[in-house]
């Protein structure tokens, strides 16, 4: 009950103070936050590269027949 009356009583000058300076601080935060993106996007890093090899069908034709033969081999051992 003692709590819900002191909250009534006016802040004394240094509460007002710290008050405001922890506000300060936390908008100086939240600016910061928003301007850590890594802006990758931006960059130059891109710049003149290649999304995939043109060659990627054959490299997928030849992973796909080597699973294939591997399979073939495990499942006819597993017969005999």
């Amino acid at each position: 009950m003692a709590l819900f009356i002191r909250q009534n009583e006016d802040r004394s000058k240094l509460q007002e103070r710290l008050s405001a300076e922890l506000q300060e601080r936390a908008n100086q935060r939240a600016k910061v936050e928003k301007d850590t993106t890594d802006k990758l996007e931006d960059s130059s890093f891109f710049n003149d590269t290649q999304s995939s090899s043109k060659m990627l069908w054959v490299w997928l034709l030849v992973f796909a027949a080597i699973f294939i033969i591997i399979g073939f081999l495990v499942y006819r051992g597993a017969v005999q």
